[in-house]
Parts: structure tokens; sequence; C-alpha cells
């Protein structure tokens, strides 16, 4: 191979290694990111199970009073 042959070479490799970094960089954010969203996609999620729990709660708290329930009334026309 001759100098100019060996140098081109060197300089695509270089600029291929170059573009390798970036893009390297750029997944790195990309996970990084990902990673942010979903830790606050895990703490909306016990927060809303929670939540759901807590409402769960209550009506089972309503239900076992001694209220009518709708399902239980009699129509007028009776």
């Amino acid at each position: 191979m001759t100098e100019d042959t060996t140098r081109d070479r060197l300089d695509a490799l270089e600029s291929r290694l170059a573009y390798q970094e970036d893009w390297l960089d750029t997944l790195d954010h990309a996970l990084a990111a990902q990673d942010r969203r979903v830790a606050q996609l895990e703490r909306t999620n016990d927060m809303l199970r929670e939540r759901l729990r807590s409402l769960r709660q209550s009506v089972d708290h309503m239900s076992d009073d001694d209220a009518p329930r709708p399902s239980d009334e009699i129509p007028p026309h009776y």
C-alpha cells in the first residue's frame, strides 16, 4: 500500500470512529431519558394503585352501612 492509501484509510476510520462516538453519546442520553420516564411512570402507577385501593375501601365501607341500595328500591308503580 502506498502512503496516500494508508492515510486515506486512516482518515476514513477516524471519521467513522467520531461518528460512532457521537451516536453512542446520543443513545446514552436517550437511554437516560427513558430511565427517568420509566421511574416517573412507576411512581405514578404506585400512586394510582394506592388511590384506587383507597377508593375501593371507601366504597366497601359505604356498602356496609344500612343505607338502602338503589337496586333494592321498589319502582313507584308497585
